[in-house]
């Protein structure tokens, strides 16, 4: 606590002694706030070694009007990454990595989608986002694991669009990688490696790397969202998990302003060398193009768009901006820092996907680099207009917009308990499709979608809340159902990334099962015309002998149904009366044969 309050009296003894530019900066940023329907912010403004502006604005709890201090605790989202980087920094500095080498050279089970990929990504590949990998992102939000060994599994199945450095593509999972990396070479986890090496030097005692350890802190913010329909609305806090290396920490603006002091000088804080000169000399130089930016007539001298290692990198009318967003549910942030002018900006909010950050950056950089006053606020204004006429001109048509393709009155090609059962795909993860009431629904991990017929074979999954709202969009998420040869329901494809095919969720065989003593009604031989095909026990299991052929096993799939192991679309279907088999039925693609017991 001690602490905490020293940190408080030098903020405000050095907004004293550097009042002229951050001079009426409150009213401003107040502004902001209201025109942006943000909930509460939390600001600060590093000069050389001094924070010179702290304050906190609005509310960290809305609904009960408690005010946002320079000590509240934000999500920072991906503004971690750059703490994830520094990590592996630390590393090189002791020459325990090369960020030239193969990451499989340090962690063997990382595997990539193809031999090329994994004989050529190195690990400055992975920090500077070049890989040729896109986001994949729905594989860690949807499917989330505690396990960072069952995530890093997944990047296998995770299909490039590019080659390797062929072009910028950010990637969370890339992160996960380094910061498993970190693990690897230490032997301790990322948690206490962000702790030990980079929480305790910066004097960052208040900040946490998960929402259990968010949630034990009184001075928290609550996230939220906002729509022209419900307004301010409060969203539930993300546990991001294994992918904690990617987008966990949540700390406030006091903090954050001595992680920036230290990248503004050269990675010393106190007199301590946290961050290695070289490593942050590479941090903050151009490892990859990340957009073609150019100048334009409103603003001119953007020049450039890169990235380096956990930080974008942008010329700002003549001067070099390092910065990084941040964004998860409820929250959004940006921390930025002009490495050639000693100026450091932290912008924490709590709204989800919120421009606040940028904005407000950019309105005290003008101010600190004794810039010409921009009116940002009036992008903020048309932004809004844009929004408003958007949802106006949805609600009069009053139907998703992917209702211009849909085919009226078209129908599934089969009964809603057949669409039932465990889907999974090795990349992504598992979720069951169950009927509720008389509806579909696909239960994720963490959440429930109704699955509303759109046309054919395919569904629309819908957030599935209290009450379902049937006229509300996917997102442009469908959910298109295909067969196998026998006419079943094999599994579902889904569209992850616009620039790849589809991917097939594969349905999953889920063995009922049965004791012995109930699989002896099934026993004996059956009438092929001249020939027997048997069906006896062995090892425990029902096993079916065709001659001429390889003996099969028998999976119970319920029902007196039984799939063939190993051979898709293949099943048996016993016909029982009364307790007694008189037949089965071959189920198979070619067609289905019944056979009478002898």
């Amino acid at each position: 606590m001690a602490l905490s309050l020293v940190g408080v009296l030098l903020a405000f003894s050095g907004l004293a002694q550097n009042s002229k530019k951050v001079s009426k900066l409150d009213k401003r940023l107040q502004k902001v706030m209201e025109l942006s329907n943000c909930p509460g912010m939390a600001v600060a403004v590093v000069e050389k070694n001094k924070i010179i502006y702290a304050k906190g604005f609005g509310f960290k709890d809305y609904e009960n009007k408690k005010p946002v201090d320079t000590q509240t605790l934000f999500a920072i989202g991906s503004c971690t990454k750059a703490f994830t980087g520094a990590i592996l920094g630390q590393l090189q500095e002791e020459d325990k990595i090369d960020l030239d080498a193969s990451p499989r050279d340090y962690m063997p089970e990382l595997k990539f989608y193809n031999p090329q990929m994994n004989s050529s990504i190195t690990v400055r590949d992975l920090l500077s986002h070049r890989t040729g990998l896109p986001r994949h992102d729905i594989s860690w939000y949807m499917f989330p694991s505690d396990s960072r060994d069952s995530l890093l599994a997944r990047i296998q199945y995770h299909e490039p669009t590019l080659s390797v450095r062929e072009g910028f593509q950010y990637n969370n999972f890339m992160y996960l990688a380094a910061g498993s990396l970190g693990e690897k070479i230490t032997g301790k986890t990322w948690e206490e490696n962000i702790r030990d090496q980079i929480f305790k030097p910066l004097k960052m005692a208040n900040s946490n790397l998960h929402i259990d350890e968010l949630l034990k802190v009184d001075n928290i913010a609550k996230g939220y969202t906002y729509s022209s329909k419900k307004g301010i609305v409060n969203e539930d806090y993300y546990r991001i998990r294994g992918m904690a290396p990617a987008g966990s920490i949540n700390s406030n603006v006091m903090e954050m302003a001595n992680w920036t002091m230290a990248w503004i000088n050269n990675g010393m804080f106190e007199g301590n060398q946290v961050i290695p000169e070289a490593y942050r000399r590479e941090a903050i130089s151009s490892q990859m193009i990340a957009s073609s930016t150019t100048s334009g007539a409103k603003r001119p001298n953007y020049n450039f768009g890169n990235y380096g290692f956990g930080w974008f990198l942008k010329s700002y009318n003549s001067h070099v901006r390092v910065e990084h967003g941040g964004n998860i549910n409820g929250f959004s942030a940006n921390v930025c820092f002009f490495p050639n002018d000693s100026i450091g900006i932290i912008v924490l909010v709590n709204q989800n996907g919120s421009g606040v950050p940028s904005l407000v950056r950019n309105i005290i950089a003008d101010k600190m680099l004794g810039l010409k006053s921009v009116e940002w606020e009036e992008g903020l204004l048309k932004a809004e207009k844009a929004k408003k006429k958007s949802a106006k001109n949805k609600e009069e048509i009053n139907e998703p917009e992917a209702s211009s393709i849909r085919v009226k009155d078209s129908k599934p090609s089969h009964k809603k308990e057949d669409y039932v059962g465990l889907f999974s795909h090795p990349g992504y993860g598992k979720l069951r499709v169950m009927i509720k009431g008389d509806s579909l629904f696909a239960k994720l991990p963490n959440e429930l979608w109704y699955l509303n017929h759109f046309h054919y074979d395919i569904f629309e999954p819908i957030e599935a809340g209290e009450e379902v709202d049937t006229n509300s969009s996917g997102g442009g998420l469908m959910f298109n159902f295909s067969t196998n040869l026998a006419g079943e329901i094999e599994g579902f494809r889904i569209s992850v990334e616009s620039r790849l095919d589809p991917i097939l969720f594969k349905r999953q065989l889920e063995e009922v099962k049965m004791e012995t003593s109930d699989l002896e009604k099934y026993l004996g031989e059956y009438d092929l015309g001249g020939a027997s095909a048997k069906v006896f026990i062995k090892d425990d299991g029902l096993k079916l002998n065709v001659p001429g052929q390889p003996e099969y096993s028998l999976l119970a799939a319920g029902n007196d149904k039984f799939v063939l192991e190993g051979l898709d679309g293949y099943s048996v279907q016993f016909e029982v009366k009364e307790g007694k088999v008189s037949a089965l039925t071959f189920m198979q693609p070619n067609g289905n044969f019944r056979v009478p017991k002898k």
